[in-house]
């Protein structure tokens, strides 16, 4: 029975029992009016019509009370399944099914809410196998990388890990995996390490991808391993496709033992060979001073030109097996400071005095910029970082055009640092080249000035060493200034 039926009957229902009442109330009003009411059948008749009104009367008042108990509650009952059923669905509940079978209008929605229910039912339940397929098909991914790596979220929990990590770390799964990495880190010392990196990290920089320079030692594997640590921001596209969010944070170990395994052997063995040619190097060295005493013999024009081309070229392998011994220190970390007190000037004396012989040969103005006031002492290797003057000095004359000048020169700034400058005016550096010329073996291409290209990169270990810094200022055509800058 459909509602419209439902309301029709009750108001007939209600509508007959008060056209009852009435025609019952207006019959016993005729008969009574035609009783005459001295008669002894006024009284019985009287009382006979009360009752039948009364009761009548009583039937209609229990009927409407029915009606009105009963007729909202067939109405209300099929309305509010319907919003518990909605309600179960939105909690995705899609097993809820209805039954308003016993209401017309109400089985139409009960047939298309199950319908939809069903529908939901299987896309949820298809939707669901593919997400867990997918989330499997990646564990599988990423525990197929041989790397380390962990996944983390923007609260710093662990999301996803590979084997490698688990072994590295010397973790299980079920003890990290939708775990605070702090707190995990507390009992553990080297993710403690990696996370401290994470935490470092501005948080105002959307994209902060960056490698941990040095390499981190891990004893793993009953050996000793190093590791090279990237960590790359995981950015999604927010609602707005313009303004990027940042989710977490992937950190990335790449095992470098083997590479640091054979840099080490290639350390060692420059280091040896670079050694053993300084014996034969100074045994030509001192050959070539008994040849040019005259007490030994006179030299034609020829022998002279071929003692000096000796000599120019011995030298210069001298500094190259120098530069070597040098470079072969940092990298092996064997490199020592002996500081001590020192003038700037002094080492701009030993610089200019090592390189008066190139600047006569090439005909170059040294000119020194030092301040007439007394600016403070340097507690230094002096013998290291009059190397590193001396070697950006060589630089200047050798880049310079014949018959030009050069600057060096030092002060004092006002936050208590000293600057040693040398500047040359010649072709100048390009800015694409800035920071690889201290990389080691990097000449700026289409030079014809010969060298090792290990000059400035030990320059920049030594000067650093010190905690201190050098950087280049240069364009193209106005030549070059190299700052070294350390604590007065």
């Amino acid at each position: 029975m459909n509602i419209k039926t439902k309301l029709t009957l009750t108001i007939g229902i209600l509508v007959a029992m008060i056209v009852l009442l009435v025609a019952l109330s207006v019959v016993n009003l005729q008969i009574l009016t035609a009783t005459d009411p001295d008669s002894p059948a006024a009284g019985p008749g009287l009382q006979r019509a009360l009752l039948w009104i009364s009761i009548v009367g009583a039937a209609c008042i229990c009927v409407g009370i029915g009606i009105w108990l009963r007729l909202p509650a067939s109405i209300n009952k099929p309305i509010k399944e319907i919003t518990n059923g909605i309600q179960e669905i939105a909690n995705h509940n899609y097993e809820k099914r209805l039954d308003l079978n016993g209401n017309q209008e109400f089985a139409e929605v009960s047939k298309n809410f199950n319908r939809m229910a069903k529908r939901l039912e299987e896309y949820h339940a298809s939707t669901l196998s593919e997400m867990m397929a997918a989330k499997k098909y990646m564990e599988t991914i990423i525990n197929s990388i041989n790397e380390p790596i962990i996944g983390l979220n923007n609260e710093m929990e662990i999301l996803f890990i590979n084997d490698e990590a688990l072994n590295v770390l010397n973790l299980k799964r079920e003890e990290v995996i939708k775990r605070s990495a702090q707190e995990i880190s507390m009992r553990n010392d080297l993710l403690r390490r990696l996370v401290r990196e994470l935490i470092d990290i501005p948080s105002q920089k959307i994209r902060s991808d960056k490698t941990q320079k040095e390499p981190l030692k891990i004893y793993a594997d009953d050996k000793e391993s190093f590791f090279q640590v990237k960590y790359i921001s995981i950015i999604q596209s927010g609602r707005n496709s313009a303004t990027p969010e940042k989710k977490g944070h992937v950190i990335m170990l790449k095992n470098i033992t083997e590479f640091k395994e054979l840099d080490s052997a290639k350390t060692t063995f420059i280091s040896t060979i670079s050694h053993e040619l300084k014996t034969p190097i100074s045994a030509i060295m001192m050959s070539l001073q008994l040849l040019e005493d005259k007490r030994v013999g006179t030299l034609n024009n020829e022998q002279e030109d071929l003692t000096n081309s000796i000599k120019e070229n011995s030298e210069r392998l001298l500094n190259i097996t120098g530069e070597l011994l040098n470079m072969t220190q940092v990298e092996s970390g064997k490199l020592q400071l002996k500081p001590k007190i020192t003038k700037p000037i002094e080492l701009i004396e030993y610089a200019i005095k090592a390189n008066r012989v190139q600047a006569e040969k090439f005909n170059i103005q040294i000119e020194v910029e030092y301040p007439e006031d007394k600016i403070g002492k340097l507690f230094i290797d002096s013998e290291k970082i009059a190397w590193v003057l001396t070697n950006l000095l060589s630089n200047a004359i050798r880049y310079s055009p014949e018959n030009g000048h050069v600057v060096i020169g030092a002060h004092q700034t006002d936050d208590n640092y000293i600057e040693m400058y040398v500047q040359d005016f010649g072709k100048g550096i390009d800015p694409r080249y800035h920071k690889s010329i201290f990389d080691h073996y990097f000449r700026v291409p289409g030079t014809k000035v010969q060298g090792s290209g290990l000059g400035l990169s030990i320059s920049r270990d030594f000067v650093e060493a010190h905690n201190g810094t050098l950087t280049v200022q240069s364009e193209l055509g106005r030549g070059s200034k190299f700052i070294m800058r350390l604590k007065a």
